[in-house]
């Protein structure tokens, strides 16, 4: 399979509180593959963001993508995986090595930060989810 666009989030009301996470998947035309959403029970908006992360990361291990590209509004998870920031946080740094680990394994991938309104539908995804959690 070729390249992968995964638009990922994650929700919480309440920081922590009911949580959720979604995204969408794009194939190299623009074209949307699948979406994803699930509420992760109690967690920080972070914890959520993470956990979308590497939800996205092993449904792109499942499908075989030669390439991929994460894109997320979280500037910390962005910084934090492209090793900009240090992971402090405990619950964060077992999220983050289990992405680092999957993403070793990746020959080509990138995480993007883009801005909040490029990223309404997997925003709306996680916020559906979150509701499903309370």
């Amino acid at each position: 399979m070729g390249k992968l666009q995964y638009n990922i989030d994650g929700a919480s009301k309440g920081n922590p509180g009911p949580a959720g996470i979604g995204f969408i998947i794009f194939d190299e035309a623009g074209r949307v593959v699948d979406l994803f959403g699930k509420p992760i029970g109690i967690a920080s908006n972070n914890v959520a963001e993470y956990q979308a992360l590497v939800y996205a990361l092993r449904d792109c291990q499942r499908r075989g993508a030669d390439e991929s590209v994460f894109m997320t509004d979280s500037e910390l998870l962005a910084k934090q995986i492209n090793g900009e920031y240090k992971v402090k946080d405990t619950n964060i740094k077992v999220l983050h090595d289990q992405a680092t680990t999957i993403l070793k394994s990746r020959k080509k991938w990138k995480v993007v930060q883009v801005k909040r309104e490029e990223n309404k539908l997997a925003d709306k995804i996680a916020e559906i989810s979150l509701k499903q959690s309370g």
